[in-house]
């Protein structure tokens, strides 16, 4: 068990890394970079392409990806925080509507896993309140 809990939390590191790198490439304007860098993070860490989990609606994520591909609660983690990012590249690219989408189902993801591990963590409530606002800002500014 040790091994498995070392492996998830290497794993969540490397993550982050990514995700750090890949912001910096949203900040200096690199879109092209962030989009082939975000790719090739969902292709590293969930053996899919985005497009793979973009097709899939956001009310059979969890459990087409639990029960048909033998995904785990860490998987959804990471893919929650991989949509996140993606809400957040394609605001820079100005593409409004996809970003909300990708938003709710990072939030559908995060309200799941936090549910089944029946656990209360700042970080994920934190983010559930920024997707929230996120979203909310978004739409507002659709009407």
């Amino acid at each position: 068990m040790p091994y498995q809990k070392d492996y998830i939390l290497r794993m969540m590191e490397m993550m982050a890394e990514m995700i750090a790198l890949f912001l910096g490439l949203l900040k200096k304007g690199d879109l092209q970079q962030a989009s082939k860098r975000l790719n090739n993070t969902y292709r590293d860490f969930l053996k899919q392409d985005a497009a793979f989990f973009n097709k899939l609606p956001k009310e059979e994520l969890t459990h087409s990806l639990l029960e048909k591909h033998h995904y785990t609660q860490e998987h959804l983690k990471v893919l929650a925080e991989l949509f996140y990012a993606e809400g957040e590249l394609l605001i820079k690219q100005n593409n409004s509507d996809k970003a909300i989408e990708v938003f709710k189902k990072s939030l559908y993801i995060t309200k799941f896993v936090e549910k089944e591990n029946a656990t209360f963590s700042l970080t994920s409530n934190k983010r559930t309140l920024t997707i929230k606002n996120t979203i909310a800002f978004l739409s507002s500014k659709k009407h």
